[in-house]
């Protein structure tokens, strides 16, 4: 008898020693893994194929959220509507914004607007700025050290554990940073890539390139700017078209068979994080 309670009291406290997090998309479950390793349990809310823009949590995931420590939040639209849910159903839960210190860029507004870098045109609030920050490893690396910060805080004990994860996690993404600078290397300053929706700025403004976005706000291309922007990606010589998994991609299958160029399914939602942006590069710089 006392050799069950033993097993029941160290698995009981095995469970109750790590930490429970929740991350709203999978490379935050990537990060998250990356430095809290062993010691955390995540649970994620947007599941592979869902649209953050749209997805609804099942039971089963608020359930998680009654039992989480920590809400590893990283500004999807998803957030705006359910994180106020998930504060009332658990009010002790520590959200930590993973976009802390991260530089934001405003989302591509016009298909005029290419050309801009992006920066602040004017005074948006939270719905003009493009959520996808960790589509550059400098910004994933901030992602890692607020994730970090905020574990050794919630778990000071393993501090040293987190440091360790936490520096073997930024050497890999010095790695990944020069593997595509290396794949991205013989092309010229702002070489235009083609996507359906606009969620590449932060890794164009990495590499000086430029998106050319077929979707923008949300909607599709008028026949005049559908022609407007083929002539330019003929002109660009643009390789492909990046589409993704949670949109439609008819448009974009048009404009690939007018251009007679792949249409390449890409998600920045990817869990292979490292490994989704250096293919991109390869697409982009012809050598998929």
């Amino acid at each position: 008898m006392k050799k069950i309670t033993l097993i029941f009291l160290l698995t009981t406290t095995y469970i109750f020693s790590n930490i429970n997090v929740i991350v709203s998309i999978l490379p935050a479950q990537t990060f998250v893994k990356a430095v809290g390793g062993d010691k955390v349990n995540i649970s994620l809310m947007v599941e592979p194929g869902n649209s953050p823009h749209t997805y609804e949590p099942k039971p089963s995931q608020m359930m998680d959220i009654s039992k989480a420590e920590l809400y590893f939040a990283i500004d999807v639209e998803f957030e705006d509507v359910w994180l106020p849910k998930f504060q009332d159903l658990n009010p002790t839960m520590k959200v930590i914004d993973l976009a802390q210190n991260v530089e934001k860029m405003q989302m591509q507004e016009s298909h005029e607007k290419e050309g801009h870098e992006g920066h602040h045109h004017d005074a948006h609030g939270h719905q003009g700025e493009d959520p996808h920050i960790w589509t550059a490893p400098s910004n994933v690396k901030i992602i890692a050290q607020n994730i970090y910060d905020a574990l050794i805080k919630e778990d000071p004990d393993n501090a040293d554990y987190y440091k360790r994860n936490l520096d073997i996690f930024l050497a890999s993404i010095d790695e990944t940073h020069r593997q595509i600078s290396a794949i991205l290397s013989p092309l010229e300053d702002g070489e235009k890539f083609m996507v359906f929706h606009p969620s590449w700025g932060y890794f164009a403004k990495a590499y000086n390139l430029q998106q050319i976005a077929v979707e923008v706000e949300g909607k599709e291309p008028k026949p005049k700017e559908l022609i407007h922007l083929l002539m330019e990606a003929k002109e660009e010589k643009v390789q492909a078209i990046f589409t993704q998994p949670e949109f439609s991609d008819t448009t974009a299958k048009l404009i690939a068979k007018e251009l007679q160029i792949p249409v390449v399914k890409v998600t920045p939602l990817a869990e292979n994080w490292s490994e989704n942006l250096i293919n991109i590069a390869k697409v982009i710089a012809g050598k998929n």
